[in-house]
This record gives structure tokens, sequence and C-alpha cells, in this order.
């Protein structure tokens, strides 16, 4: 089975190396610091506090697994300011919206730094499906399964 790719800006990417140095070296350290305070409590079978410590732990190993996946298969989006025609991952996109007669805009990036309060959307998802490959000017469609709406590509940075 092939190795799933994560799409990352160079930022987005430098955030992930930042966020695994944190995990190994403060809270994979803590979760061993609470192991050893629990089991100074006695009898480990009904020891609350160790169970809660263990569960800790687990999830800090399962997240240094998963962003270390994250950075080993990564694919970082080349700086694409103004060179391009056509909208890619990377880009700045303003569009307008037929359906809600409003102008938007947004940043495509991978679906780890996706964040709808920055205005960074999914490669992933159905609106950057429908625009990516797209030139300025060109209406496209975008298909959400029982439904779909229209936009327009304004400007692409």
């Amino acid at each position: 089975m092939a190795k799933k790719e994560y799409v990352l800006t160079k930022e987005g990417y430098d955030n992930l190396v930042k966020k695994l140095d944190h995990l190994i070296n403060v809270e994979r350290k803590e979760a061993s610091e609470k192991i050893k305070q629990a089991r100074e409590f006695g009898d480990l079978s009904e020891n609350a506090e160790y169970d809660a410590a263990k569960d800790y732990q687990a999830h800090v190993e399962s997240e240094i697994i998963s962003v270390q996946d994250q950075i080993d298969n990564a694919v970082i989006i080349e700086d694409v300011d103004g060179k391009q025609n056509v909208v890619i991952a990377g880009c700045k996109v303003k569009i307008y919206d037929y359906s809600d007669k409003e102008e938007y805009e947004y940043t495509i990036v991978g679906t780890t730094e996706a964040s709808i309060l920055e205005n960074k959307i999914s490669n992933e998802s159905p609106l950057a499906k429908a625009l990516l490959n797209q030139k300025k000017g060109a209406e496209v469609t975008v298909d959400l399964g029982d439904d779909s709406y229209k936009v327009k590509i304004l400007s692409i940075n």
C-alpha cells in the first residue's frame, strides 16, 4: 500500500518539526514524570492516577508517530508567488460565489494546515478540487454530492 503524502507549505512543515520536538522533549518527559509520581501512590491495580498517566503517555506516543509520519511523507509546496496562471496548491485564490453573491479569498493548503478561521482550505476539499488547475475567469461547479454551487475565479496570487 502506498504511503499517504501530506501536502504542506514550508511554514506548515516547520511547524510540524517544532511540534515533534515539543512532543519528544517536553510532553514525553512529562508523561514519564506523571507515571513515576503515580507509582508512588502504591497499588497500581486501583490507582486512577497511574491509569490516567499511562493514557496520557499513550496519547503522546501516538501523536509522535502521527507527526513523524507527516514529516516523513511531506510534500512541500514550492513558493508559487506570481509563477502560475492556474490554481495550484499553495496559491491564494479570490472567488465570487454566485449562490450567496459574495467574494471570498482562500489559500489552498494541505489537509494538516487547513483552517477556515485563517481562510486556508484543504486541497482535498470540494471547493479546492473544483478550483485546482483552473485559470482566472473560469466558472466552476463545486460538487457537494447531493448539492452543488457555482463560483468564478477572480484572481490567483
